[in-house]
C-alpha cells in the first residue's frame, strides 16, 4: 500500500524550520518529497542520498513542481564521506536514514549547522523493550487503516509505473541507547516517541550572541 510513514510527519518536522532559515540539507533525501517541500518554501536545499536510482527518481519528479517552486540540489554521496561546510545550513534532516550509518555521523551535522540551526532526525529504533511493543501495538489498527483508506484512493487514480523504493535497513539501536548516544554528542536535544515505529530528534544550535 503506498502509505508512507515519513510522509506523514512532514508536517511535524517543518514546524522546527527556523523562521529566519535560507539553507537546508536533507540526508537521504531519498526520492526527494521532503527536499521539495523544503525548496518550494524558498529555501536553497542540498539533497545528498547514496542511491542513484531514487535520486533519478527524485530528478524526474521535479519536472512536476509547479512553475515558480524552488527545486533542490540532489547529490549522490555517501554523507559519511563528504566534507560538509562548516557553520552553513540553518536545517538538517534526515527522515529515516540515520539507522543506515554510524550514529556519530550527527557530530559532523552538528558542526554544519549555522548558529541558530536546527538539526531534525526523524528515526527508527529497534524495538527490544514492553514499552517498544506496547506502542507498537498501538500502532498497527491505525496503520492498517490508514494503508486501507490510502490504497483505496490510490485505486481510482490512472495506473502508472510503480515507484523505485529507497534502500531500506533494520534499525539497530534501542532507543534508550539512542538516547545516551544524543545525549553525549548532541547536548540539549530533545527526543519523543512517535507513533508508526518513529521516533523524534530535535537539536538546536546555540546562536550567536548579540552583536557578535
Amino acid at each position: 500500500m503506498p502509505f508512507d510513514h515519513n510522509d506523514h510527519y512532514h508536517r511535524l518536522l517543518l514546524r522546527h524550520l527556523p523562521h529566519d532559515c535560507r539553507t537546508a540539507l536533507d540526508v537521504g533525501c531519498g526520492t526527494g518529497r521532503f527536499a521539495r517541500r523544503l525548496a518550494g518554501l524558498g529555501l536553497e536545499v542540498h539533497a545528498v542520498d547514496p542511491s542513484a536510482e531514487v535520486l533519478a527518481q527524485a530528478r524526474a519528479a521535479d519536472g512536476e513542481v509547479a512553475d515558480g517552486g524552488g527545486l533542490p540540489r540532489y547529490e549522490h554521496a555517501d554523507i559519511t564521506q563528504l566534507e560538509l561546510p562548516d557553520g552553513h545550513y540553518g536545517f538538517i534532516s534526515c527522515l529515516a536514514s540515520l539507522h543506515h550509518m554510524p550514529f556519530d555521523t550527527v557530530t559532523a551535522l552538528r558542526k554544519a549547522l549555522a548558529p541558530g540551526g536546527v538539526l531534525v532526525v526523524l528515526g527508527c529504533y529497534q524495538e527490544k523493550s514492553p514499552a517498544d511493543w506496547g506502542w507498537g501495538l498501538a500502532a498497527a489498527p491505525v496503520n492498517a487503516g490508514i494503508r486501507l483508506a490510502v490504497g483505496a484512493s490510490e485505486r481510482l487514480r490512472p495506473a502508472g509505473s510503480a515507484p523505485v523504493k529507497p534502500p531500506v535497513a533494520p534499525p539497530g539501536m534501542p532507543l534508550p541507547r539512542i538516547r545516551r548516544e544524543a545525549a553525549a554528542l548532541l547536548p540539549g536535544s530533545r527526543i519523543r516517541r512517535l507513533l508508526f515505529w518513529r521516533y523524534l530528534l530535535v537539536f538546536r544550535k546555540e546562536a550567536l550572541p548579540t552583536g557578535a
